[in-house]
């Protein structure tokens, strides 16, 4: 017995082939058409692990076993489900929380090195070191001052891609507790 006129095994295979096909497009295009959803395991990647999980193993326990094609689906489905939410749990969730990406107006506020001086109404160069490296960008003076090489700066504006920044200047421990207290 079987669905569509096709017998289980080979309905199991299309299948597989189509979420095979589907899963390769998805992680090549994947990133085009971004999808946000409010449950994560319901995102593309996710289903079409599940499906492929389930037509696979359903293929393999149809041809190997002599389980009715019921409980061969039931069974299927369960295993998959397991997989899938390991999948999910081991490999996907850690590594999508492991990007090293930044934005840059992420880093406004940020302390950085002068690596290039910055001339006055000109343009230089900085350097911020970040968990994930070390980020070279160009710099102006926030109120077109000129700022010496290996001076320490804050980020005070990104815009099209240069950081505004002023001289940073540390305040010593006694006057953190005085500008904490507002004397």
């Amino acid at each position: 017995m079987g669905l569509f006129g096709l017998p289980m095994e080979q309905l199991y295979m299309y299948i597989l082939l189509a979420a095979g096909a589907l899963t390769v497009l998805c992680v090549f295009f994947g990133e085009v058409a971004e999808f946000k959803s409010a449950w994560p395991l319901f995102s593309p990647i996710v289903i079409l692990a599940f499906v492929t999980f389930g037509s696979a193993i359903g293929f393999l326990m149809e041809t190997a076993t002599e389980f009715n094609e019921w409980s061969v689906l039931g069974i299927s489905v369960l295993a998959a489900a397991f997989l899938d939410l390991l999948l999910y749990f081991l490999i996907l969730l850690p590594v999508s929380s492991a990007t090293s990406a930044y934005s840059e107006e992420s880093l406004s506020g940020q302390v950085a090195d002068v690596s290039v001086p910055i001339p006055e109404g000109g343009y230089g160069e900085v350097i911020i070191e970040t968990y994930s490296g070390v980020i070279s960008k160009r710099a102006a003076g926030y109120n077109n001052e000129a700022i010496d090489r290996d001076e320490k700066v804050i980020i005070v504006e990104v815009s099209e891609g240069t950081f505004y920044v002023q001289t940073y200047t540390s305040l010593d421990f006694r006057e953190k507790i005085k500008w904490a207290k507002g004397v």
